[in-house]
């Protein structure tokens, strides 16, 4: 018997996965409070565009060794698509599929003119050469090439990469038009037209949302005790920034563990270490700890700055933070989502919280557009303005509706890709 429109609809999709369902129940929860139209809601509970790609790689041994690529493409109703490139060996289309779709909402609710996408390669980054790496990186980014473009959609760094893979990736685009084109990647060296302030950007961006969310509980920043799970490009600025301004920083981890020191540890000696280390493995500070028991200290301020799925139903009765605040995306589960709200717990969302790397990431292309590039004096100001105007708006929205901040951020993504698309309509 044929299949029906409506059974087709309804079987388990290409990127359906724990993540990806994730990202919908969000969705599905805030859509009935941003009360958009029917028809607008089911296009974007969908990507517009997924794209599954092999890359082989020759391996300095000589082997020929193919690794699974993906690039999902959300949303190009506000603009071009944009999103980051990783390389882990947990990366699938379903995991590409759900940050796509946040980065969705997250570029809307800041009113940047993009929408949502990610991609990556499954691999180990950590097995790989730098030869391999980079290889890998240039056969990736040509089989990229019918899909990316400075209007159609600009990758930027992730889990794994950085400016080095970013200019690898503009290289190889720029050599297949014959001329360079800087805004195709951001994130990339400032020698071929990268931005100021774009790696300290989403570490930095998380204090400042921290800070204003101190400023409308009435509290002070330099007065929190804060604990810091990650100590990479976010964790570790965000760190930083929170020992700059005062705030005690009594723990910190990477993936080889935690330091806990009661009365504050010195971050900037911690950084200097991880610098030359690679890590914090050896480092003596203070009392080792695992990441479990890290995410259970007491603190003012717990940032979730490793990955997806550290707050979950099992430990979050245990945690003992009065605020959160999610750098990585997708760090706290749905159901640890509702065991915190009901203990109290304020979370400053992902979507808003770690949008300052996306935000400066359209000052690099913007700036790459124009040729005119600002001071980080500049960027750092207009960041701050970006950030401050979604939190007011997602805090007197919480407010209005009587909702968490997450919802509230949700909400005020969705109802304005809602208004565009109502605007451009559906084509055909």
């Amino acid at each position: 018997m044929a299949s029906t429109p409506e059974a087709l609809a309804q079987a388990p999709l290409e990127w359906d996965t724990p993540l990806y369902r994730m990202a919908v129940s969000q969705f599905e929860q805030a859509v009935e409070v941003a009360k958009v139209p029917a028809e607008i809601a089911e296009r974007l509970r969908f990507p517009e565009r997924a794209f599954i790609v092999s890359v082989p790689v020759r391996m300095d041994d000589g082997r020929r060794v193919v690794f699974p690529g993906y690039r999902v493409q959300h949303s190009s109703i506000l603009g071009p698509t944009k999103g980051g490139i990783r390389y882990d060996p947990q990366v699938t289309l379903g995991e590409c599929a759900a940050l796509a779709m946040w980065m969705t909402w997250k570029c809307a609710l800041l009113r940047l003119p993009y929408g949502g996408a990610k991609g990556g390669v499954r691999c180990d980054p950590r097995s790989l050469s730098s030869r391999e790496i980079e290889g890998l990186t240039r056969r990736f980014t040509s089989e990229l090439l019918p899909i990316i473009g400075p209007q159609e959609d600009i990758p930027a760094p992730d889990m794994a990469t950085n400016e080095q893979t970013m200019a690898w990736m503009m290289d190889t685009y720029s050599m297949q038009l014959g001329y360079a084109v800087p805004e195709i990647v951001t994130g990339k060296p400032i020698a071929i037209g990268g931005s100021v302030f774009r790696h300290e950007a989403t570490g930095a961006g998380v204090v400042m949302v921290v800070g204003r969310a101190c400023d409308r509980l009435g509290l002070r920043l330099e007065e929190m005790r804060c604990v810091v799970q990650g100590f990479g490009n976010v964790g570790g600025i965000a760190a930083l920034e929170l020992y700059e301004r005062g705030a005690t920083v009594t723990a910190v981890s990477d993936a080889s563990g935690g330091l806990h020191e009661e009365d504050g540890l010195d971050v900037p000696a911690l950084h200097a270490y991880a610098r030359e280390h690679g890590s914090l493995a050896d480092n003596d500070t203070g009392r080792r700890i695992s990441n479990e028991e890290l995410l259970e200290l007491e603190c003012d301020v717990l940032v979730l700055a490793a990955r997806e799925d550290q707050l979950t139903a099992e430990n979050a009765p245990r945690i003992n933070a009065s605020m959160i605040a999610e750098g990585a995306n997708g760090p706290t589960t749905l159901g640890a989502d509702a065991i915190l709200a009901e203990r109290g717990i304020l979370i400053l969302p992902d979507v808003l919280t770690n949008a300052g790397g996306v935000t400066v990431s359209y000052f690099e292309w913007v700036q790459d557009l124009g040729r005119l590039f600002w001071t980080r004096d500049e960027i750092r100001a207009k960041l701050a303005d970006k950030l401050s105007d979604a939190f007011d708006r997602v805090w007197d929205l919480a407010e209005e509706q009587r909702s968490t901040l997450r919802t509230a951020a949700l909400v005020g993504g969705i109802r304005e890709v809602s208004q565009a698309l109502e605007a451009r309509g559906i084509f055909p």
